[in-house]
């Protein structure tokens, strides 16, 4: 057996990943003068984040360096124990990066051990989606060169769509200039992002009005979806239950089959795109 690692930037419940037991290495975060190891929960109320965010907070966050990475893997190498990091996109964070040089420098001493580091090109509920599907792929006896390898195939036919309700944000994060935030916020206008290819996120559309936004997410992910029937949708959100469930009734509808989730984002997304963000995210039939 091997043992399946990711980080906290994969939103899923501590709870989900300790039933399937996945490990996991925290990023970090910087909110209102406090430095807060994101372990997804457990000594943080996420709602209080919000609440502060929500204020006018503007937090910044931390990737997890090598040495967080060597502490994590260099029980399971020196157990012999084969491991398998699924990473936060490389096109948004150092992170994978850091797993990678941590990776060599165990290969050093430690030459026969079997460490998979694979880019996930995907943030959030996307990256968790994934993590899921290599704890099925694994519980159903997939050896994990096997499923590095599925995973790098399959990455991009993750499909992850977002919007948001404040471009302040956006601007701050530095996705959008101070003249278009303006302008774009006086026009009511919204924008619909996804995580590319390289796993960047980036605008790709724009809309009047936060219904026709939310409407877009259904619509990219309906069309992601092909003809299957019985998949999994996950929908986060960041501080905006009525949102997401706005979309899931349009889910729903459309897709009645499909086991439908919703999560929240968690702060180091959150620390980008702010509240009232709402992500979809699909393993869908073609390449994004």
């Amino acid at each position: 057996m091997y043992q399946l690692i990711t980080d906290s930037g994969c939103d899923l419940p501590f709870q989900t990943l300790q039933a399937h037991h996945v490990a996991f290495v925290s990023m970090h975060f910087n909110l209102d003068g406090q430095e807060i190891t994101d372990d997804l929960g457990q000594s943080y109320d996420i709602n209080d984040c919000f609440e502060k965010i929500a204020a006018g907070v503007m937090p910044t966050t931390t990737q997890v360096n090598v040495g967080e990475f060597l502490n994590c893997f260099t029980p399971y190498v020196e157990a012999k124990t084969p491991i398998l990091y699924l990473g936060f996109s490389s096109g948004l964070s150092g992170t994978y990066n850091s797993a990678v040089q941590a990776r060599a420098m165990l290969l050093e001493d430690h030459p026969d051990a079997e460490i998979y580091v694979v880019d996930s090109r995907a943030a959030s509920a996307g990256l968790g989606l994934m993590v899921l599907d290599a704890v099925a792929k694994q519980a159903a006896g997939m050896p994990i060169a096997e499923l590095a390898q599925w995973l790098t195939e399959q990455r991009n036919y993750y499909h992850q769509w977002f919007t948001v309700d404040d471009l302040n944000y956006l601007y701050h994060g530095g996705r959008l200039s101070r003249t278009s935030a303006a302008l774009g916020t006086l026009l009511k206008i919204k924008p619909v992002m996804n995580v590319d290819e390289p796993g960047h996120l980036a605008v790709v559309g724009k809309v009047r009005s936060r219904a026709k936004s939310l409407q877009a997410l259904a619509d990219h992910i309906l069309t992601a979806m092909g003809d299957q029937q019985a998949t999994t949708i996950i929908i986060a959100h960041s501080h905006d239950q009525a949102a997401a469930e706005v979309v899931q009734t349009k889910l729903a509808a459309a897709a009645p089959a499909a086991t439908i989730k919703l999560l929240q984002i968690g702060l180091t997304i959150s620390s980008h795109t702010g509240i009232s963000c709402v992500a979809v995210f699909v393993h869908g039939t073609i390449e994004r």
